[in-house]
């Protein structure tokens, strides 16, 4: 009873001195965090303690607690610690304010404690804007877009917030803080902001921090056009199928089906298949499908078909004896790339060709050529094979080589010469022989041009011919009748005889005179055979 009815004086007091001790600075402070039990000392005095009452101090003292045993605590979470010490169980934030120890021992003590109470920082909240997620939660964004950063979390006092950001081989780079929320926003995505971003919290009283990171992937599509092949194992001769989208990340997904009828092959990363022979024949399609996680969704294609070879070449070639020769193959609607082969049609035709100083083989892309040098009819002459094959067929084409003796060029030239010679003379035989008027016009010319005066006087003659025939009695015109009709055939004969033999001896004036003479002899007959020429048939 005396305890209680001392109290209200005793408060009284203890208001007027924590004034004078506030103003006086010598309070204690203590930081708790809520839902943790906090200690609170009654000064730092060690030995024998006295009597000790703990106080709240809000707008009036409020009692908590004593070790007056008779006295209860104001609450359970209060106890004494260490005879002196308030100890408080499951802090909250109501908890926070001044706290006074009052103490009896031979004089009284007043000790001030300041308790703060944090929070959190609880649920750090974090948003990135992007345009997915992979199945395992890693975020990705599309390389030249726009991605906005915020970062919250809820703590008391209001919590510190920053965001680092840090690449695999560097360390971590600060993008900033605030007290309350941070949030930014980086242009144009490259692949260099790609890697781990961690956003902070702090709580500024406790010290306490959380942080959440979050790692951020910077996918590009493929800038090139999707490309798809086939090709030959060299060790095995199968068939791979090749599928290539270059410059993306992360590589896309390829599958490889047959078509039509869309059987899959095969689906991977790299794009590859491979196949036997089993499974080809001419002509055959295979479809390549190339899948970006940027898209677009149905993905790109394309398709290869598969040919046989075809073989064009000679069927026959020649060698003379010492000389060289060349056997051509070329191949063409071969896909993948046919391999050209030579062989030889002897007792074992499937034995290759292999070049040496006496054969050559060249090999330009799908053409294939065999020179054969310095040949010889015993070694090189027969069957050559052309084999042009790759995993889709076979084709073979047999090229037959004759190997001669030279020719004798230089009398194979006379030969021709001297025969080109006795056709030009039987000609112009047979063109004398069977017309006179050519023979009667060319005997013309050479008179005209070598013999001026025989002219003069064959004309005169005929002029004196001409007057006799006029003269001569109508009883005679049956005989000049019968004369001119046996004259032209005697004109010929004697002409052809006399141009002959002058053409033969190279004598021009011996074939004038010959027809100069002839003519001498039938002057009368050549006038009348002049005359009947110049009448109209």
């Amino acid at each position: 009873m005396a305890a209680r009815a001392l109290e209200p004086w005793v408060l009284v007091c203890l208001g007027a001195l924590l004034a004078s001790w506030v103003a006086a600075g010598l309070e204690a402070v203590v930081i708790g965090e809520e839902h943790e039990n906090i200690t609170l000392p009654c000064g730092n005095v060690s030995g024998q303690r006295g009597l000790v009452t703990w106080y709240r101090n809000d707008s009036e003292p409020v009692f908590l607690l004593s070790s007056n045993s008779s006295l209860s605590p104001a609450k359970p979470r209060f106890s004494l610690a260490n005879a002196s010490s308030l100890h408080i169980k499951a802090l909250s934030l109501e908890d926070e304010g001044n706290y006074t120890c009052w103490e009896v021992l031979n004089k009284t003590r007043w000790f001030q404690v300041w308790l703060q109470v944090a929070s959190g920082p609880y649920h750090v909240e974090v948003n990135i804007s992007t345009t997915g997620s992979l199945p395992n939660g890693t975020l990705y964004v599309a390389k030249g877009s726009q991605v906005d950063f915020t970062c919250s979390s809820s703590s008391w006092p209001l919590p510190m917030v920053e965001w680092l950001f840090q690449t695999p081989d560097s360390r971590p780079e600060p993008f900033g803080n605030n007290l309350t929320v941070s949030s930014f926003t980086l242009l144009l995505m490259s692949q260099n902001l790609q890697g781990n971003y961690t956003c902070l919290a702090t709580n500024r009283l406790s010290g306490r921090h959380r942080k959440v990171t979050t790692e951020l992937l910077v996918y590009s599509p493929p800038p090139s056009a999707l490309q798809c092949w086939a090709e030959v194992l060299p060790a095995s001769f199968m068939l791979q199928l090749t599928c290539l989208w270059d410059g993306g990340y992360p590589d896309p997904n390829f599958l490889w089906t047959e078509e039509p009828g869309g059987m899959i092959l095969g689906t991977s990363k790299l794009g590859v298949e491979r196949l036997n022979q089993s499974q080809l024949s001419d002509g055959k399609k295979f479809k390549c499908v190339g899948r970006h996680i940027l898209g677009p969704e149905s993905g790109v294609s394309c398709v290869v078909q598969i040919r046989s070879p075809s073989i064009l070449s000679e069927p026959m070639k020649t060698c003379f004896v010492g000389g060289n020769v060349t056997l051509t193959c070329q191949v063409s609607g071969a896909y993948p790339r046919a391999k050209i082969l030579w062989l030889r049609n002897l007792t074992q035709p499937e034995v290759l060709i292999q070049p040496s100083s006496h054969i050559l083989i060249t090999d330009n892309g799908q053409s294939s050529t065999l020179t054969i040098r310095n040949c010889s009819q015993d070694l090189d002459e027969g069957y050559y094979i052309c084999r042009a094959q790759n995993p889709v067929g076979v084709r073979e084409v047999d090229i037959w080589l004759s190997v001669k003796e030279p020719l004798n060029v230089v009398g194979i030239v006379g030969t021709i010469v001297s025969l080109l010679l006795l056709g030009l003379a039987i000609i112009s035989g047979l063109m004398l022989y069977y017309s006179p008027a050519f023979c009667w016009k060319f005997g013309n010319t050479f008179r005209e041009q070598d013999m001026g005066d025989v002219m003069v006087l064959v004309e005169s003659e005929e002029e004196v011919e001409e007057e006799e025939d006029a003269a001569k009695e109508e009883e005679e015109e049956e005989e000049e009748a019968n004369e001119r009709e046996e004259l032209p055939k005697e004109l010929h004969k004697h002409c052809h005889i006399h141009r002959v033999t002058a053409l033969v001896n190279g004598n021009v004036d011996l074939m004038g005179n010959g027809i100069q003479a002839l003519q001498d002899d039938s002057s009368e007959q050549q006038s009348d055979i002049t005359q009947e020429e110049d009448r109209p048939v």
